[in-house]
């Protein structure tokens, strides 16, 4: 299934995707799309309604993040062997962990922020991981049974607040519009494999990003198992898992983000999102 939350900021409602791309809403059968609604038993619930007797909806909403109220959002760095060579640092022995702030999650079309005086804002085409079940110590085997689905993110940077202001990331990866989901969570059943999907990314149509979550230091079922033993994963975090190479800051000379420019990203079988940047308003 393709669920989605859709509607004006802080009003959105629930909705999937049916078999012809048509926007049809859920509303009748849950009351949004969040922690209670992504365990196992839930979703079957949904899969079992008949698609074509839910109500279409018209026209072309807004779409929001395709979880609500996440809890966590959890970030991994450096898990692209090629992005870690272009970023200049070593490839890690174990995983990179930082987190974002909730306050950064928008939704997959939203306009991208630019930080006040900020000259290093950058994209980052990533897989996100969205948890259905509470996960603690789980094993890596058993890891990816605590998934509900997965979902494009730009992991949007500040890398002056990123590397040039101390030791923490977490500066720079927060900033308010920095985190858009979506468009939609694909339930982990629809993806036969997490670790065969092509990704990319453009700025003002030209191709900067190109990837697949194959070449993943640290794989899906890895990072979920590794992180459960570091905090108690609840439904609704999201883990976000590296990018792939083609960032502005790798590039000679590096190029970053600018007021009017538009990406555009995607990963296969997840959907595609579409960022305006703007400046900074208070």
């Amino acid at each position: 299934m393709k669920l989605v939350r859709y509607g004006n900021p802080g009003k959105e409602k629930p909705g999937l995707i049916d078999a012809n791309g048509q926007l049809r809403d859920l509303s009748s059968v849950v009351p949004d799309i969040g922690a209670a609604q992504l365990g196992d038993a839930v979703l079957a619930r949904i899969r079992k309604v008949k698609t074509d007797k839910l109500p279409l909806v018209r026209g072309k909403p807004r779409f929001g993040s395709p979880v609500a109220n996440v809890g966590k959002f959890i970030a991994i760095g450096l898990n692209y062997a090629d992005h870690a060579a272009e970023s200049n640092m070593p490839i890690p022995a174990e995983p990179v962990v930082f987190t974002k702030a909730n306050s950064c999650i928008q939704g997959p079309n939203d306009p991208i922020m630019l930080p006040k005086g900020s000259v290093k804002t950058d994209w980052e085409v990533e897989l996100g991981v969205v948890i259905g079940t509470r996960a603690h110590y789980v094993s890596q085997k058993d890891a990816l049974n605590y998934v509900a689905g997965y979902c494009v993110v730009n992991d949007v940077s500040e890398r002056a607040w990123q590397l040039e202001h101390g030791l923490t990331w977490d500066k720079g990866k927060g900033f308010d519009t920095f985190g858009p989901i979506g468009p939609w969570l694909v339930t982990r059943d629809e993806i036969a494999n997490v670790q065969k999907l092509g990704m990319w990314l453009d700025v003002n149509g030209q191709r900067m990003q190109t990837g697949n979550t194959k070449t993943m230091i640290f794989n899906v079922a890895k990072l979920v198992s590794y992180v459960s033993q570091l905090n108690t994963l609840m439904p609704g975090d999201v883990i976000t898992t590296g990018t792939p190479p083609g960032v502005g800051m790798g590039m000679k000379p590096p190029v970053f983000l600018k007021k009017g420019d538009v990406i555009t990203l995607g990963i296969e079988g997840l959907g595609e999102q579409r960022q305006e940047v703007v400046p900074f308003k208070p």
